[in-house]
């Protein structure tokens, strides 16, 4: 099947993938869009684990403003070399990140970052609630588990939804980034403020 450049242009802008990997990919599926974006999905997750390792003592800070002033984000995010630092791409990426902290208030950034007793708490919040719920014993650990994941995808930033694309995670979102630049790509640090919110 003729691959266009249409088609390579279309997987290149959702995935961030080079041009030859795109055409390649969409070859190997027949022009399925849905299966080559699937594809390269998983190489970025491949290539991203690769680089686990490497330091990344380059970025930038990126300050984003919303709701007229209402709302303050305050973003790290580094990477290997300065090149990549300076880039375009780097720095949208740090604006879609400040973007998505100010949209989706996460309070971590890694799974990780999650405090033991904030864990407990929800823990013991979920479990009583399977009781006040009438749930069978054998169940409640499952029920107990499966909201602490789902507490851990709405607090940790790097687990949410990305907020301009329901179909891909922040994490999904770093990790095109890392495959197109092909460098370690990590978020440092945020700060989010709100006008009346108490500390």
């Amino acid at each position: 099947m003729a691959i266009s450049i249409e088609q390579v242009k279309e997987l290149r802008e959702v995935t961030g993938a080079g041009v030859l990997d795109c055409r390649k990919t969409l070859e190997q599926v027949d022009g399925d869009l849905k299966k080559a974006i699937e594809i390269l999905r998983e190489k970025g997750l491949a290539k991203a684990a690769k680089r686990e390792e490497r330091e990344t003592s380059e970025g930038v800070l990126d300050l984003y403003s919303h709701g007229n002033g209402r709302i303050g984000v305050m973003v790290e995010l580094n990477c290997e070399t300065d090149f990549v630092a300076r880039s375009p791409v780097f720095r949208e990426l740090a604006h879609e990140i400040a973007l998505q902290v100010a949209a989706a208030a996460p309070l971590y950034v890694y799974p990780d970052d999650i405090p033991e007793e904030v864990l407990q708490q929800e823990r013991q919040s979920a479990r009583q609630l399977g009781i006040d719920e009438g749930k069978p014993e054998a169940i409640i650990d499952r029920i107990v588990e499966g909201r602490l994941e789902k507490f851990r995808d709405e607090t940790c930033l790097l687990r949410q939804t990305y907020v301009r694309d329901d179909s891909i995670t922040i994490q999904d979102l770093l990790n095109q980034y890392i495959a197109s630049t092909g460098e370690k790509i990590v978020v440092g640090r945020f700060v989010r403020w709100e006008v009346g919110e108490t500390a």
